[in-house]
């Protein structure tokens, strides 16, 4: 039996010490438009008092007139000649302020939603909070979901026509890592006789079922549904709850059958193969097509994954039954056929 792997995460002890209260913000600006008066020379008596004084004031919080962080928050403050516009913009009597007009209101709104838009879909790109409260539920209680029916290196092992002759109907797949490289619309190369083979055996009735393209959190325009559409000449569906969270609706009713008559395919194991085990899916597991594209996190993320899935499976857990197959080694190619 091979070893098993431990993998160690340090956390910096930066993480866990609780911030300093006493430290001002070195890059904070006075913008205090009052006159400075030279102050009379202080008495030696008075020093040790006025010490003490000093170190209370730097205490304060920093007042809305001298505090320019929300500026900060928006500008390049790594800019060398920053900090000397800022004080030739604040010079003399301040400006009149000037209101906007309605239309003007009407389109900082809209510049608004939109802004909010794109942030929400690149930190929720990251940051996957359905997939985290499963993913504990998974680990504590449903661990089974987690097995696939069927395990492949890619998409070339999969036999669709076996599939098709078994009784399902449609496929699904997840996008990125197992029909192209992260963040790509393109399909990957090697991959195009398998999906062209799919296309013939199954027909429309396939489709792209991501946690990118298509989601509305993500994709809330669809301009990246309809690219990858363009590209791949495969649907993409459209959703506004990421995997492993929500329901087969939408998908049933694009495919007109039940999930227990579909196949789910997708990299991930809580994400892809757990979606698809709790819906009734017949789930295959690939392997990620490329690792070089990923985030960092994404890539400790699946080797976490990956690690516990190897250990349940030593420990001789078994996937969820379907009612559709008993033997699914039929639905996998011989390498040498390939």
């Amino acid at each position: 039996m091979a070893a098993s792997t431990t993998f160690y995460y340090p956390i910096r002890k930066s993480f866990l010490l609780p911030p300093s209260r006493n430290k001002r913000n070195p890059n904070l600006i006075s913008c205090s438009t009052k006159p400075v008066c030279s102050p009379p020379s202080p008495s030696p008596s008075s020093l040790q008092t006025t010490s003490h004084r000093s170190q209370k004031q730097n205490l304060r919080l920093p007042s809305f007139e001298d505090s320019f962080l929300l500026y900060q928050f928006s500008s390049p403050t790594e800019d060398p000649g920053f900090s000397n516009r800022i004080s030739e913009q604040f010079e003399g009597e301040p400006p009149e302020l000037l209101f906007p007009s309605v239309e003007e209101n009407k389109s900082l709104e809209i510049s608004s939603n939109m802004w909010w838009a794109d942030l929400k879909a690149a930190v929720g790109q990251r940051i996957n909070v359905e997939g985290i409260v499963s993913s504990v539920s998974v680990v504590v209680r449903d661990r089974h979901l987690v097995l696939p029916h069927i395990s492949v290196r890619d998409l070339r092992y999969i036999d669709w026509g076996e599939l098709k002759r078994k009784g399902f109907k449609g496929v699904v797949f997840d996008k990125d890592n197992t029909l192209t490289a992260p963040y790509s619309l393109a399909i990957w190369p090697p991959l195009r006789p398998s999906i062209d083979r799919c296309k013939v055996v199954f027909g429309h009735d396939i489709a792209v079922f991501s946690n990118s393209a298509g989601l509305t959190e993500y994709d809330h325009d669809d301009s990246k549904a309809k690219a990858l559409e363009a590209e791949t000449g495969i649907r993409v569906l459209r959703h506004r709850v990421k995997k492993p969270a929500g329901t087969a609706e939408e998908v049933e009713k694009h495919f007109g059958c039940a999930s227990s008559e579909l196949i789910m395919v997708g990299d991930r194991p809580f994400t892809d193969i757990v979606y698809g085990n709790r819906n009734g899916f017949l789930t295959v597991l690939t392997e990620p097509l490329s690792r070089a594209e990923e985030p960092f996190i994404v890539r400790q993320v699946r080797r976490l994954e990956l690690a516990l899935l190897k250990r349940w499976l030593r420990k001789g857990l078994k996937p969820v039954d379907h009612g559709l197959v008993s033997d699914v080694t039929q639905f996998v190619k011989d390498p040498s056929d390939l």
